[in-house]
């Protein structure tokens, strides 16, 4: 693979090499259940959409299993993870395990986990969900924020975890 060479968009692994050149912030995309047990899915693909109204935005894959408890839920908080958080990050990524053993937060407004340590949270409610792809794209209408520490986040970069320099 060279400069002068372009990759193919349609193959995955070509797509996968491009995107993977540019950081994304890490997220954990946090409600509770309808039977009120916390529920949580790890994203990459956060991004602020609108300051009036204020919006945000994800995109969760289609085959997420998490993502249809969370959608059922009308609302969300996302929480920035910290770059002290890639093990909490491991966990809450974790198929079949309870991924809020040993997990402390606090509740939002709305009731979703605040995750401790977090940067930041952004408390918000279903605004719209639109496919896109195998992903949709969740809009979200901010109802509560508030930033929690000044620690550098995790940032996703090229397969692996880091920070800016």
């Amino acid at each position: 693979m060279t400069a002068d060479t372009p990759l193919d968009p349609q193959n995955s692994t070509d797509f996968r090499t491009v995107m993977a050149q540019y950081p994304t912030g890490v997220c954990a995309i946090t409600s509770l259940s309808q039977d009120g047990a916390p529920l949580a899915m790890v994203v990459g693909t956060f991004s602020s959409v609108s300051l009036d109204p204020p919006l945000v935005g994800f995109f969760p894959a289609k085959t997420s299993s998490t993502w249809p408890l969370l959608a059922a839920t009308g609302g969300f908080c996302v929480n920035v993870l910290a770059l002290d958080q890639q093990a909490l990050c491991r966990k809450l990524a974790t198929k079949g395990e309870d991924r809020f053993a040993g997990v402390s937060w606090r509740p939002a407004p709305s009731g979703a986990p605040i995750l401790e340590g977090v940067v930041a949270w952004i408390d918000c409610s279903i605004e719209q969900i639109t496919e896109a792809g195998d992903h949709d794209l969740v809009l979200g209408r901010v109802c509560a924020m508030g930033v929690d520490t000044d620690h550098p986040p995790l940032l996703f970069l090229r397969g692996g975890y880091g920070q800016m320099t």
